[in-house]
């Protein structure tokens, strides 16, 4: 007898705290679905969605890094700017992220004269430009101008895919100290 008096006393506080724990969970669902629709609405999210990619902090913060340089990036920077920017990946993942997003041809990478790889995000879906390496310091420019028109006549049967062109000299800060 005592245990019903207890059960029904009991009954109108789980009705109550299942009516408060409905209420958060729909609050709680609202404020999620707001959020993602904010976030997926970055062009970071939007490029990556778009290559059909699942998308990860660590690819969403490399994409957005290297979209946000204007300049092509080495590994070691990325990883400077990704521990800036408070992301905690290992150089393993940045390694697979840079490769991933040049295999989805999201970004490119060129290969310096001291043979370091920095990256850079592709713009456009047709990615022709030059490059210009600074050969004081070192770092590597896009230069999105200059188009470089060099498809070569190919004898038959080859197939064109692409010309680098790197054009080698001093950057404005080398130049001008």
């Amino acid at each position: 007898m005592g245990a019903g008096i207890l059960t029904g006393l009991a009954r109108p506080f789980a009705i109550a705290a299942e009516a408060r724990g409905q209420k958060t969970e729909s609050l709680l669902r609202q404020h999620t679905a707001r959020m993602q629709a904010a976030a997926s609405s970055t062009p970071v999210r939007q490029i990556l969605a778009q290559a059909g990619a699942r998308i990860t902090p660590a690819r969403e913060a490399v994409l957005d890094i290297l979209l946000a340089s204007t300049r092509a990036l080495s590994h070691q920077e990325v990883e400077q700017a990704a521990r800036e920017r408070g992301l905690n990946a290992d150089r393993v993942t940045l390694y697979r992220v840079l490769d991933w997003l040049v295999t989805q041809r999201l970004a490119h990478k060129i290969e310096g004269r001291d043979r370091i790889w920095r990256f850079n995000a592709v713009a456009a879906a047709e990615h022709a430009h030059a490059h210009f390496h600074c050969t004081r310091c070192g770092r590597v420019f896009c230069l999105e101008q200059a188009l470089p028109s060099l498809i070569p006549n190919l004898p038959p049967g080859f197939r064109f895919e692409r010309v680098e062109l790197t054009v080698q000299g001093l950057c404005p800060h080398c130049a001008a100290e």
